[in-house]
């Protein structure tokens, strides 16, 4: 069976990469996901270009595990000397757009939702989630069917980390800071300078250390890396603003960092998100113990990804190399393929209890 299955989920990645699928464009590549699973007698269900279905024997009675990947690409860069939508296997490697980003994670996790999708007796329901719009962080992929998934337990998430555990992601937030003075003529005693008042706020943010440490990620981080204010040089500012960015750590939620900010500055702060939540599972969750007794190590992830998205513990994993994301002539073993399939059955197994 696990021959066949790596054989099918090769076939369908070449399928995959020979099908423009930038975001908010892969209304093809989820046609083709949806219906690889129904030749397989699999009940699909579809919102836009997101495809998802549950193992066969589902018990509203039992927790429910997620299996989620992306299908959309980032477009080709310039630097290509191959045609990105050619699936041409090389001396192991298979090119293309999305190979690695996150073909290889998808077809994978495809796969190992097929092994288990008629087992009965498993512990664990199974959601197999195939979705849109990651590369943007978009509206319309996995956070637009996250309410329509039901209540999930933990989740694993296919990126490619070499198959190593990603057991926490960093949050994003941007802030935009807006300071306000009063207008005057900078060769008189005039005005409210914006600028002046907004130094005391950005050395705050330069020199401010929040309390709680991450374990995995250490202190959380914040950089102010754009300022703008007036309009010529003899006019004392009304209005300065700036930006921050803020790498938030798994030891806070972006709300509870929105606050400690809100209460020590004195400018206005107005995040653009925070739907780009830090995520993190226990390093003694079954799944991640399942995956260190296989010899996989575990990290912080700097990237952010739909893992961002989730408020329940996930784990970032997947065959492929980060390093490899978004590069010109993007490739991923076919062997590499192969191992994630089995590395993603073989973790699962002692946790959800498949035979």
């Amino acid at each position: 069976m696990i021959e066949k299955l790596q054989k099918d989920s090769l076939e369908l990645l070449k399928e995959l990469i020979s099908i423009q699928s930038f975001s908010k464009e892969e209304d093809k590549t989820a046609d083709l996901i949806g219906q690889f699973l129904q030749e397989r007698e699999i009940k699909i269900h579809r919102k836009l270009n997101n495809i998802w279905a549950y193992n066969k024997h589902y018990d509203a009675g039992k927790p429910t595990v997620l299996l989620n990947s992306h299908h959309d690409t980032v477009k080709p860069n310039s630097g290509y000397t191959r045609d990105p939508y050619a699936p041409v296997i090389e001396e192991g490697k298979l090119y293309g757009l999305g190979s690695n980003d996150a073909g290889g994670c998808l077809v994978s996790l495809i796969a190992t939702f097929l092994y288990f999708y008629d087992q009965e007796g498993l512990s664990y329901n199974i959601c197999l989630a195939t979705t849109a719009e990651e590369e943007i962080s978009g509206n319309n992929g996995l956070e637009l069917v996250i309410p329509d998934l039901g209540e999930l337990e933990f989740a694993i998430v296919g990126e490619p980390t070499e198959m190593n555990l990603a057991i926490a992601e960093r949050g994003l937030l941007v802030l935009d800071c807006t300071v306000t003075g009063k207008a005057g003529h900078a060769a008189r005693e005039e005005g409210d300078n914006a600028i002046y008042k907004a130094l005391k706020d950005i050395d705050w943010f330069r020199n401010y250390r929040f309390s709680k440490v991450s374990e995995v990620f250490g202190p959380l981080k914040m950089s102010v890396t754009i300022i703008n204010a007036g309009s010529q040089h003899n006019v004392v500012p009304a209005t300065c603003t700036f930006t921050v960015d803020v790498r938030v750590t798994d030891a806070y939620t972006n709300e509870e960092v929105l606050k400690i900010i809100r209460t020590n500055v004195d400018c206005q702060v107005q995040p653009r998100s925070i739907r780009l939540k830090p995520s993190s599972i226990d390093k003694e969750h079954p799944l991640v113990q399942s995956g260190v007794a296989m010899g996989r190590t575990t990290y912080g992830s700097p990237t952010t990804s739909d893992q961002a998205l989730l408020s329940i513990p996930s784990v970032k994993v997947g065959p492929g190399d980060s390093a490899r994301s978004h590069m010109a002539d993007e490739y991923v073993y076919v062997d590499e393929i192969a191992a994630g399939i089995a590395l993603y059955i073989d973790m699962l197994k002692p946790v959800i209890n498949g035979k």
